[in-house]
Parts: C-alpha cells; structure tokens; sequence
C-alpha cells in the first residue's frame, strides 16, 4: 500500500544536485573533496560520521621520496617488486614522482608529522630499501583524516551528508553517463542528481570473519561500480596482517611485526612454538609466510577457523624494552583485559588491504563516463598483487589531488524536484519484517565466515567452488526478500518515504550486505579464475606462479578473463 505525497523533498536538508558527489570520506575522499575546484558545489557522503573509515586507523605512516640518500627510482624499484610482476609502472612512476608535493600540502595543512630537529622523521618498514616513511607516532591516519576533516568543514562549497548510504548509481539510459546516485537518508531513499560521482568507499575487509577494517569497509564502491556495469580489476589480490589482536568484543588491532622482531614467540594453545614447521625463519618469516603458518595451523588444530586463534608471547622480551618499545600495544591489551607481561595475546591473521578494485587510469576514470574511483576503492596499477607498506595513504593523495583538473559540464539543472511516494508495507507485516531483518542479518555472519574459510589466506579449487555455489544460493534468497524485490527495482526519479521504525540504519544494513554479498562472489569467482599464487593471491592447488598469468584478472559483468597489464 502506498500513497504519493504531494509535497516534494524541500523539507530534507540537502540538495538534490551537486557539480561534484564524493562518496566515502577517508583519506581519499576528503582530499579530493578538498582539491577540486573552489567554483563547484561538492557533496560529501560519508554513511557513518566523520572520520570512520581505515584511513583513520592507519597505525603506520606514508611513503615519500623526500631524503638525499633516497630518490624516486629506489621507489619505483621497491614498489614494482613488492607487485609481484603486476604493477603498471606508469602508474607507479607518478605515484612517486607526486609524493613530495603531496607532502608539502599536507605539511602546508597542518599535519604534525614526526620530527628529528628540523627535517620530517623518516622510519624504514618491511620491503623499502631507504627509510621514507612518514609518521605521526603510531596513529599517522588519525593525524592526517582530522586534519583533512577540519579542512572540509571550512570549505563553503563542500556539503557533508552524514549517515547516508549510497544504494546505486544513476546513470542515463540513453547516454549510460553517470548522472548521479540513489540515497537512503533518514527514512528516505531519493536521488542526487551530479555530473561527477567519485567512489572512494575503502575497500571490503568486512566480507571476512577476521578483519583490521572498521565496519564501514564492506566493498560498497567497487559493488556499486560493478553492477552498473563498470570494469573492476584483481579482486582476488588481498594482504592479510599475521597477527591482529583477537579477543571478544576488540577491533581487530595489529600487532606490529616489530615485536616479533625484538623477540616475541608465537605459540599454539599447548604452548607449541610452531612457526618453524613452516619456515626456517620462524615468526620472521616474510608477512604472507607467517600469515600461511598460523593459518594452515589453525586449519588442523581449530574447530572454527572464523574465531580461532594463536597466541603472540612477548615475555621472552625483558620488561623494560617492551615498555620502552611498545607503549601503545600494553595499553591497548590492557583496555582489553590482556597483560602482556604476564600472558600472552590472541591473535590471528587479518584481511587488511584490497588491492584490486574499480579499473581506472591516471585522471581517475573508470569505464563508464562522469564515474571516478579513488583509493582503495579504485585499481590504479600502483599495488600490483601485492602493495608495498604505506604506498597506501600516498595512493589516497596523489590521485586525489587529480581532481583539481576535473571539468564538470555545464548544466541548467539546479536542485531537481522528485515526487515523493511513502511506502507503509513494501515489507510486509510486522512479522515477516523481522523474518527479514534476521535472514539480513545471518547472511552477513555465514558470508563473513565463509569467505574467511574458503577465499582467506589459503585458497584451492574445490573449497573455492563449493563457497561460489553457496553464495550464488545467498544472493537468490536475499533478492527474493520482499524488501529486495522493491528496493532493486525502484525507479529513478521517484523518492521514497519508508514507514519503518530505525529506517536509516535497516536500509544501511540491506544495502550493506547487498554489497558484501555481490564482493563476496566477485572474490571468490576471480580467486577461483587465477590458477597460480601470486603476490596476496594463495592456492593450495597451484603454489608458484605462472609466467602466463602475469595479466590482470578483468571482470565486466559476468565476464571474467585475463588482460595486459595496461589495459583499463
């Protein structure tokens, strides 16, 4: 039953076009909000508050040429080989050859990056051959997304949307530009109308049981981009952290590999020091080698690989060093019930960063016009199959600063009036919705702990192809929902009041595991396409990699093949 409201959306507080719609609101999607031309009205949609998003709980720092002893070869050098044979060296070429620039803005901004006197602290990190990574302590994106965030809310031409979640994108039927996105704010879903949509959403850690992401990265931008028919590009490639903090109710937090290094042990629950079973190097063995151990460990040792967990022992490390070294890891362990100088913390590996996502080229374009992707929601080539440490906040930057060369086309349009339709039982009665509202829910922990299982840290055919099977059923059963079937076939142009109680948040909820649902078979379906290990792409099955697969995994639709490295 439904009814059409005579009035129009005037009693919402945004508008309905923007020169500019960024969505996500990172580090990426705050910096381009702020480098695009002072002359545009930009909208800026973040589904939480600011700042919530991975960049705010980037705990290292970011990469830049910027010492004598180092230089922008030595970078691409480093970057090209932690890629594994996949990064696109122009990309990696301008990458690097921005980063000093991009540091002097955000020095201009007012970041307090570390210092040693005068000159920026630099700190050397795993697979760089000079020290080049800039820090503010231990929580580098906090410092750089408050800044970024102060910016924004000074700007007169940039209007944030806070707890708005973007349902789709808009594009026009004749031209297949993209003209704009549908919008679940408050109990409403209407549409924005913009020459210019950027995704800049972070990537999908939340499609997997074990995650450093924050809650808000669940592949929302490259599902939208996908299922508007955009290319998306090697989304089987992800970095997992070794060892991430695992106790009820904590955030994943990682455990830096520095304390391994200073002498710290990794133990099963007998108290076995496991990892040389797997390497002669034991827990200093490279990031994805320890990562395999634990992992192929708790595969023979754990009922629940989603909850599972080893255990990191920092009390072969004297007390005095751990407080000097790691002050921030004992408060952490503290805030959650662990003493480090007396137990030792659970930990597991983590999904941490998404190389792959929405193919672009150096402006930020995807393959539909008027739609750019940014930061980890976008493949720029500059990852590869396996990012370089702090390449990712830099990544953020330099391509967000391409925005200021946007040209937004001419319009007359200015704050589109839609009807507005109220909806009083598109879901049905009151028991069917919470039907629904459980099946929603259950969804997202069966995926989580499923693509954990089968697409994690070690991959094979038969496990891979089981979990595609699975969701492919998941997706059925989440279309066919009564909240589905009318969400997914709304039609442009016609906003829609939503009679429920907690509207926003159930719309978000729908929306998100839309998404992670469409990420999940996106992953598992290229990971299965890739017979080879390469990079954050592990098979069991296939465990070297294979000269013929150096090309990059491209997915349109439901096509998936293999292309050279410089197509888009």
């Amino acid at each position: 039953m439904t009814k059409v409201n005579v009035d129009s959306l005037a009693q919402l507080d945004i508008p309905t076009y923007f020169d500019v719609l960024v969505v996500g609101a990172g580090a990426a999607g705050l910096y381009a909000a702020l480098c695009l031309p002072d002359s545009l009205h930009v909208g800026l949609i973040t589904k939480d508050n600011l700042p919530l998003s991975a960049s705010d709980w980037a705990q290292g720092g970011m990469a830049a040429a910027i010492d004598p002893a180092d230089s922008a070869s030595l970078h691409v050098d480093d970057t090209m080989r932690a890629g594994a044979g996949l990064c696109d060296l122009e990309a990696v070429k301008f990458l690097v050859e921005q980063a000093p620039k991009c540091v002097q803005s955000l020095v201009s901004m007012g970041v307090a990056f570390d210092r040693r006197g005068e000159n920026l602290a630099l700190t050397l990190e795993a697979a760089h051959s000079r020290p080049r990574v800039l820090h503010a302590a231990d929580t580098t994106g906090r410092a750089l997304v408050s800044t970024l965030t102060e910016q924004v809310l000074t700007r007169k031409n940039i209007k944030v949307i806070s707890q708005a979640f973007a349902l789709s994108l808009w594009l026009d039927p004749q031209t297949q530009h993209c003209q704009g996105v549908s919008l679940a704010y408050g109990r409403q879903i209407i549409w924005v109308r913009s020459p210019a949509v950027v995704l800049a959403t972070g990537g999908g850690g939340q499609v997997f049981a074990q995650t450093t992401n924050p809650s808000v990265s669940t592949g929302d931008g490259v599902a939208l981009a996908w299922r508007a028919g955009a290319t998306v590009r090697d989304l089987e490639f992800v970095q997992f952290h070794p060892t991430a903090l695992t106790t009820a109710g904590a955030p994943r937090f990682l455990i830096s590999e520095a304390v391994r290094g200073e002498g710290a042990h990794l133990v099963d629950e007998q108290g076995l020091r496991f990892a040389f079973e797997y390497h002669p190097k034991g827990e200093l063995a490279p990031r994805d080698v320890v990562s395999r151990a634990i992992f192929s460990h708790l595969q023979r040792t754990a009922t629940d690989l989603a909850t599972a967990n080893v255990f990191l022992d920092l009390r072969p490390i004297p007390a005095e060093k751990i407080r000097y070294r790691f002050p921030n890891i004992i408060q952490v362990c503290q805030q959650w019930g662990i003493d480090v100088f007396s137990q030792p913390i659970p930990v597991a590996p983590a999904a941490h960063y998404w190389m792959g996502g929405v193919a672009t080229d150096l402006m930020n374009c995807t393959s539909i016009p008027g739609l750019y992707a940014l930061g980890e929601t976008a493949s720029t080539g500059v990852h590869g199959a396996n990012r370089l440490a702090s390449n990712s906040l830099l990544e953020c930057l330099v391509f967000g600063a391409q925005m200021l060369q946007l040209e937004v086309p001419k319009t007359s349009i200015s704050n589109p009036q839609f009807p507005l339709v109220t909806v009083h039982h598109a879901v049905g009665s009151a028991g069917d919705w919470q039907t629904q509202k459980e099946k929603i829910e259950a969804l997202r922990q069966e995926l989580r702990r499923l693509v954990w299982q089968s697409a994690g840290i070690c991959r094979e055919q038969k496990s891979l192809d089981d979990a595609i099977a699975t969701v492919k059923t998941w997706r059925e059963e989440f279309a066919a929902l009564p909240l589905s079937q009318y969400l997914i076939n709304l039609k442009p142009g016609i906003a829609i009041d939503f009679d429920l109680p907690d509207a926003n948040q159930e719309l978000r909820n729908w929306g998100e595991v839309h998404n992670l649902l469409d990420v999940a078979y996106l992953i598992l379906k290229s990971a299965a396409f890739r017979t080879e290990s390469r990079g954050g792409h592990y098979r069991l099955d296939y465990p070297q990699p294979d000269p013929t697969w150096q090309a990059h995994t491209v997915v349109k639709k439901e096509h998936w093949y293999k292309s050279p490295l410089l197509e888009k």
